[in-house]
């Protein structure tokens, strides 16, 4: 370990993002004593009401970057969209962590599964392209069907197209907006499952257990903590994402999602350097949650426990139960002896939009998952 200078409760902690995570990485630390600034374009974004500042600016202006490290102690992120260029600027009038050069690498798909591929991490087979006569080639070595993402942006299923059939390469080149892509080959999946890692500047790492996960459309609906893998799996997921986490040189957290075969081969997908949908069940499963851990990593101070005390499980809540008549129904799912309600203060539902989640604990991962699928269907008024 390096020598350090921890960022003590009472400094001003500053967030690039005021999204749902930002919210509740901004609720962990004020429970921890700091205070806490955020930069976001949306003027009423999630974290808006829990922080003592909101910079309404663009993840691409610069200088509202700078003016937000120039009264923070500290700078994290919550979101991979801000620019290298705002959290270059940022850096020079405070800590920036992660740092710019995880962004850059997690921040194209094309570059991170590269960069992943050339240090011997196991991926799926892929393919970088950047033109519609590349995708088609891809299309014919890998085989179909196929995950065509663009290597920028997209999250939550948006940004990518699966492809069945070769003769779809156009349409599916002109959908993604004719720009650089990762062509993925369709893998037949037994188990999808994220790991935790928490690493502070002095070089001390944590790692969670890894939580199952189910997706639906490319959205994560629920997850589950400890999923329920065989003890070697866990162990060699657990060693590839903590050798991830130094290999990038990680300061905060990172989330690592990988895929499990049929076949029982297991396969890195992507990372994400900040909290993670898939452990939000920390909350009520873990000794120490992973936004109170992103705070004391991003601050050097000693890491929490990882440990889980109690199974847990969670499932999110899209905007579209807020668009029926009747609306979510709270009491009935809070009936439920161990659901909580998280809500994330969006003041507008859409479908698809992530608007909470309702989390459940059991004296197993199995009945807290049956006891939040069970909210989750009294919530939307639905029938067993």
């Amino acid at each position: 370990m390096r020598a350090s200078t921890p960022i003590l409760p009472g400094a001003t902690l500053g967030i690039l993002g005021g999204g749902q995570l930002g919210r509740m990485t901004a609720m962990a630390a004020r429970s921890l004593g700091y205070h806490i600034l955020v930069l976001d374009p949306d003027p009423s974004c999630a974290a808006r009401f829990v922080v003592e500042q909101c910079f309404t600016a663009s993840f691409e202006d610069v200088e509202a970057a700078r003016l937000l490290a120039s009264k923070s102690a500290v700078v994290t992120l919550e979101i991979e969209k801000i620019s290298l260029k705002s959290m270059e600027a940022a850096s020079t009038l405070s800590p920036v962590r992660p740092g710019a050069e995880v962004l850059r690498i997690i921040q194209d798909r094309a570059m991170q599964k590269t960069w992943l591929k050339g240090r011997a991490f196991p991926v799926g087979p892929f393919r970088a392209v950047t033109s519609e006569l590349q995708l088609a080639l891809a299309l014919a070595e890998l085989g179909t069907p196929a995950f065509v993402k663009s290597a920028r942006g997209g999250y939550d299923g948006r940004g990518q197209v699966v492809v069945r059939e070769e003769s779809d390469a156009k349409g599916c080149w002109k959908a993604l907006g004719e720009a650089p892509c990762v062509v993925e080959k369709g893998l037949l999946l037994a188990q999808e499952l994220s790991v935790l890692v928490a690493r502070r500047p002095s070089g001390e790492t944590v790692v969670y257990p890894p939580a199952l996960n189910h997706h639906v459309n490319g959205v994560l609906e629920w997850s589950v903590l400890p999923g329920p893998f065989a003890p070697a799996l866990a162990q060699k997921a657990m060693g590839i994402a903590r050798d991830l986490a130094v290999g990038l040189g990680v300061e905060g957290l990172l989330v690592t999602e990988f895929f499990v075969t049929q076949s029982g081969d297991l396969f890195v997908n992507e990372m994400a350097p900040r909290p993670h949908n898939s452990f939000h069940t920390t909350e009520v499963a873990c000794v120490t949650s992973q936004f109170e851990q992103a705070v004391r990593a991003v601050c050097d101070l000693p890491l929490g426990l990882p440990d889980i005390t109690r199974p847990g499980a969670i499932v999110n809540l899209l905007g579209d139960l807020w668009l029926t008549p009747e609306g979510p129904a709270f009491q009935e799912a809070l009936a439920i002896p161990g659901v909580g309600v998280h809500l994330y203060g969006k003041r507008a539902a859409r479908p698809g939009r992530k608007m909470g989640h309702l989390s459940a604990v059991g004296k197993t991962p199995e009945e807290a998952l049956e006891h939040v699928m069970e909210a989750q269907r009294r919530l939307a008024r639905r029938s067993t």
